[in-house]
């Protein structure tokens, strides 16, 4: 899994319809572009590739407002939400899932309701501990990398990574259950998009 895919579909959903820019804008904004393929090719081919495959649907009568010929705006179809969902669950509730596509699942962990985001986030953590479990029956980090020769930092460095996912995965599950944010079903969420013709003010 990628995280483009699920960037793209979550910045449309949440606009309701979008350009290009509009969706390469936010993406920037929210600093997509350093921790993810989030690059401005990227993102134009997966709208068109997502709209060929029915996930999204394109509307080329939009007028350009710089004067050229009508701007390409999509809107996310019942089959586009579905695999929205279905990624983003994927990346919140997978122990192995790569930083760039957890990092785009907790960006739209609010389109969930409050209860099915701390179980997926519960699942991580069984993943996580699973694996921890099954690495230290060869290798145990008590005994220091220096067991295995250099090649024991290799599991030094997966072993503390595990135990740091699962003390940020407990945290957040900790601030989730207090209440913290805003869920599907619970009011306006907060919508981290720019309004059309607003700049990013991180942008360099």
């Amino acid at each position: 899994m990628t995280a483009i895919r699920l960037l793209v579909l979550g910045a449309v959903k949440q606009h309701g319809r979008a350009h290009g820019y509009q969706v390469r804008n936010d993406l920037e904004y929210w600093g997509a572009h350093e921790w993810s393929q989030a690059k401005p090719g990227s993102i134009y081919h997966a709208l068109k590739r997502m709209a060929q495959q029915g996930l999204l649907r394109a509307d080329e009568s939009a007028p350009s407002t710089a004067g050229g010929p009508p701007r390409v705006e999509y809107e996310i179809t019942d089959a586009g939400r579905e695999e929205y969902l279905r990624l983003l669950r994927e990346a919140l509730s997978t122990y192995d899932q790569r930083m760039d596509v957890l990092s785009a699942g907790i960006g739209f962990i609010v389109d969930l309701p409050r209860a099915e985001a701390v179980e997926l986030l519960r699942a991580r953590l069984r993943g996580l501990d699973a694996w921890r479990t099954e690495v230290t029956t060869y290798y145990t980090p008590e005994g220091g990398p220096e067991q295995l020769g250099h090649i024991g930092e290799i599991m030094h460095l997966w072993v503390h990574s595990a135990d740091a996912g699962r003390a940020w995965t407990l945290g957040l599950i900790d601030r989730i259950e207090g209440g913290a944010y805003m869920f599907a079903g619970e009011g306006e969420p907060f919508v981290g998009v720019l309004a059309e013709g607003e700049e990013n003010p991180f942008a360099e």
